[in-house]
């Protein structure tokens, strides 16, 4: 573990745990493995290493967590979210498991719903950035701009009081501001999340849009070609690229861009759901 080398480590704990597979050391020799293959980005393994351990013996709070971490990043928000209900329940004043729920309620698009969450975890932890940058995402969607803004204002004052900050609270509460039409302070926000994160292909985005809208085009296309290398998977910068391209009278290279923007969609929506059991 030490030395980072966690196919070795997942192999000498799932191997030992076959000595006596039933037994409460197989099941903390499980659970261990569990977390190893989660470190080790293999989500479907540690899956399938914690629900070994669970019909052993109940897995302790910490495991179950990240189980549900492992069904979010699979994409099984269902059974990540029987997961965190379960510790809700036991622990009903723990904030980082309503925020989770809410996050679930969000990506539901049962935005109310996350909001009532969002404040009951803000009423416990007034210092969660992640918090209060989701509901200014869940007031954004419902068109409540003004909310949005306040929310996101206080995720950024937040943020900023951190050792290192995060570039996101910033790029979207730019999203917001370039909604309302609001692009120099949106053009400074994102210029603050780059000085956070250069490599942010979405704040090289945005940036490209807030450029883009106020008719700096040559600035915009450069802020767009970095998005689209720092992502070569990110459809939207080609699309506007190939929209300022057509207004320049580069027509050929426009539709060369937006040709690549149908091609990276289209691979973005047809990407298979993983499945799996949840045994």
């Amino acid at each position: 573990m030490k030395q980072r080398d966690y196919r070795r480590a997942e192999k000498i704990l799932v191997d030992e745990s076959e000595h006596d597979p039933r037994s409460p050391r197989s099941a903390k020799l499980l659970a261990m493995a569990g977390g190893v293959f989660f470190l080790d980005g293999q989500y479907l393994d540690s899956v399938i290493a914690w629900k070994r351990a669970e019909a052993i013996t109940p897995l302790d709070d910490r495991s179950r967590f990240t189980l549900a971490m492992a069904y979010v990043r699979l994409n099984r928000r269902d059974w990540a979210r029987t997961e965190l209900e379960k510790l809700a329940a036991v622990q009903p004043q723990n904030p980082l498991y309503l925020y989770w729920l809410a996050r679930l309620d969000y990506d539901a698009q049962n935005y109310a719903t996350a909001i009532a969450r969002l404040q009951k975890v803000i009423e416990l932890d007034p210092k969660m950035i992640r918090a209060y940058d989701s509901l200014g995402l869940c007031y954004d969607y419902l068109g409540q701009s003004i909310e949005a803004v306040k929310s996101y204002n206080r995720a950024v004052e937040l943020n900023r009081l951190q050792a290192k900050p995060s570039p996101w609270p910033h790029v979207d509460l730019a999203v917001t501001l370039i909604a309302v039409n609001q692009l120099a302070d949106a053009e400074k926000n994102l210029r603050e999340a780059l000085g956070y994160d250069s490599q942010l292909p979405q704040a090289h985005y945005q940036l490209g849009r807030v450029l883009e809208m106020r008719g700096d085009y040559k600035a915009a296309v450069e802020a767009l070609r970095q998005a689209a290398a720092l992502d070569p998977a990110y459809p939207e910068p080609h699309l506007l690229l190939g929209r300022i391209y057509h207004r320049l009278g580069e027509g050929q290279v426009g539709e060369t861009e937006i040709e690549q923007y149908q091609h990276l969609k289209k691979a973005a929506e047809t990407q298979a759901t993983p499945k799996l059991s949840p045994q």
